[in-house]
């Protein structure tokens, strides 16, 4: 039981910390660090078995992975892609 957890306390304790990031003004490494936890959680979706997953399970394991590395991916282009504010 406790196994099953492990997977999503991990991808949650990155997302916690890009909440720290973004609370203190780190908005665009917040963005990132979200970004790579969702990109972590496709790696542990594609790599564990789907007992092991817990709710990263949702669907089937190609969607799930393909969703998530998209979605994940998407955020961390666009978190490098955006400009600083305050530069010309």
């Amino acid at each position: 039981m406790v196994g099953r957890s492990i997977p999503v306390v991990m991808v949650l304790a990155i997302m916690a910390a890009a909440a720290v990031l973004v609370l203190a003004d780190r908005w665009r490494r917040g963005s990132l660090l979200f970004g790579v936890a969702i990109v972590f959680a496709a790696l542990l979706r594609l790599c564990l078995p789907s007992d092991r997953v817990g709710i990263l399970a949702v669907r089937s394991r190609a969607f799930d992975t393909v969703s998530l590395a998209a979605v994940g991916g998407a955020i961390v282009w666009l978190s490098i892609s955006i400009d600083p504010l305050g530069t010309g």
